[in-house]
């Protein structure tokens, strides 16, 4: 082989190299817009969700207090209870800042994203318990307050209750979906590095 066949196969070999690195850097763009977008459905679901808690909060204690008769503390550790859950849903909500996910290196990424991911399905463990007390509460009101509307506002409750345990678990799979996409996604680049 003579020079100038080798000096031909540095050339090809270096136009390889770019070609392959520029591969690497729009892969990894490709990836990055697709968990910032997955990224952003949670975020904006999460918002969502705190708007119509800080609505239910005054809406709650007027139907409660003031349309069922029902007592102040009641109405209070309702506003509490959906207060918690808004600020709980904001807290992980700042975990999925757009800059940090389109420039933070992806293990750390990896790690936050899993970190939320967690502390949303751990929120389970709270939040649906601290539902049933509350609904316990409820019925304890309705039936201290007026035992002739029991029946109906039970009936009215547990149908809510099922409503929104549906929609809650519904809401609730399809972000830890999301999530696991990120991280799959994740997974996927740092294997081939």
């Amino acid at each position: 082989m003579n020079d100038f066949e080798l000096d031909n196969m540095r050339q090809q070999m270096d136009t390889l190299k770019k070609k392959l690195e520029q591969q690497e850097i729009v892969n990894d763009r490709i990836i990055r817009h697709s968990m910032k977008r997955s990224a952003n459905n949670i975020t904006r679901r999460y918002y969502a969700l705190i708007v119509f808690a800080i609505l239910a909060i005054p809406y709650c204690y007027w139907a409660f207090v003031h349309l069922a008769g029902l007592s102040v503390a009641f109405g209070i550790g309702t506003a509490v209870f959906i207060l918690v859950s808004a600020a709980a849903t904001f807290y992980n909500s700042r975990r999925l800042k757009a800059t940090d996910l389109m420039h933070n290196n992806l293990i750390d990424v990896r790690r936050t994203v899993a970190s939320a991911k967690r502390f949303d399905n751990n929120w389970l463990f709270f939040g649906y318990p601290a539902a049933a007390l509350w609904f316990a509460w409820f019925i304890y009101e309705v039936w201290r307050n007026d035992p002739d509307a029991l029946e109906p506002l039970i009936f009215g409750g547990t149908v809510g209750a099922i409503v929104g345990l549906i929609i809650g678990l519904s809401i609730h799979f399809r972000t830890q979906h999301q999530y696991q996409e990120i991280i799959d996604q994740i997974e996927e680049v740092t294997e081939t590095e």
